[in-house]
């Protein structure tokens, strides 16, 4: 089966400060982290503001067919892990 991507819902995760999404495959749900770089927002901070925060979230809807593509690539071949974590080298 391919992945795809049919909840559109995305969260900010304080603990890895990245945005945390899902794709399916099949009725599997695959979940994937995409760190704050990505969207060119540094990786080091530590106590986000609600507004950084919302800067990352947007950013991503911003790119979220750039960061489809990633995923779809980075899940090529099936279920292998966990989860997945794509960086800037993952999205152009």
């Amino acid at each position: 089966m391919t992945l795809a991507f049919p909840n559109h819902s995305r969260s900010f995760d304080k603990a890895r400060n990245a945005v945390r999404f899902a794709g399916h495959d099949g009725m599997f749900e695959i979940p994937f982290l995409v760190e704050m770089s990505a969207f060119g927002a540094s990786s080091a901070a530590a106590h986000l503001t609600d507004v950084e925060e919302d800067a990352c979230l947007s950013a991503f809807d911003r790119r979220r067919s750039a960061v489809h593509a990633a995923a779809s690539k980075a899940y090529a071949g099936g279920r292998r892990r966990p989860y997945y974590v794509l960086t800037a080298a993952d999205i152009r």
